[in-house]
């Protein structure tokens, strides 16, 4: 009897008729549509991560391997129980800051991003739907060690930490445009604490508010490593 390979026939249907509705979506559609494929790529990583685990075979039955654990300091476990109360909560928020003409110049001459939204104030004024020049994206996402008060000398997020790196974001959303004038604050919210060689890997969301405005600056996952 011919075996009929189910797996081989639904990859060649979904190739062959797949359809990208993303074209025809609102941006805001596509917004929520773009944080459900990341969730599903998530899922599938943990699967993964869950078949690793319990990759060995024996009589039959899949068995769990045993992991070796990361050992951290006595500094990095004291900070790791102590997020590991707060995750899901609100952890920071951090001071007003106005974003003036001079500074969005500034980004644009260091940048060489100087197109006329951002650094033509008359030509905005008149031309602009926003009626005035805005930031540049980049630039409110520049501003997020700032913002997160993770440059404050003065007052260090992790005193006891020898170094922390900026490891990358997860994803950035830039929802509503930063008009010159406006006076912005960053909300941190922890969503991921994670041991690794040497200290800890931390996942923060950050929302960059607009003041007296609904809809937020930014939006980015952002992934920092804490050494000690």
């Amino acid at each position: 009897m011919k075996r009929f390979d189910i797996n081989k026939y639904k990859a060649e249907f979904m190739e062959r008729f797949a359809v990208d509705f993303t074209p025809w979506m609102s941006p805001t559609i596509r917004d929520y549509y773009s944080l459900f494929i990341k969730k599903a790529h998530s899922n599938r990583e943990q699967l993964r991560s869950w078949v690793r685990e319990y990759s060995i075979l024996k009589d039959g039955k899949s068995i769990k391997v045993a992991q070796k654990p990361v050992q951290l300091s006595p500094e990095a476990r004291e900070l790791f129980l102590t997020l590991q109360t707060q995750i899901g909560q609100e952890i920071h928020v951090g001071d007003w800051l106005t974003i003036s003409q001079d500074r969005i110049d500034q980004f644009a001459n260091v940048t060489e991003d100087k197109q006329w939204l951002h650094n033509d104030v008359e030509r905005a004024e008149k031309e602009s739907p926003f009626k005035t020049t805005i930031a540049h994206g980049f630039l409110t996402l520049s501003l997020l060690p700032r913002l997160t008060g993770s440059v404050d000398a003065d007052k260090p997020l992790y005193p006891d930490a020898k170094m922390t790196v900026n490891y990358g974001l997860n994803q950035v959303r830039f929802p509503y445009p930063v008009k010159t004038g406006s006076v912005i604050r960053a909300h941190s919210r922890l969503i991921k604490i994670t041991p690794i060689k040497r200290g800890i890997e931390i996942e923060k969301e950050i929302t960059v508010e607009i003041q007296n405005t609904r809809r937020p600056a930014c939006v980015a996952v952002s992934v920092v490593r804490v050494y000690f």
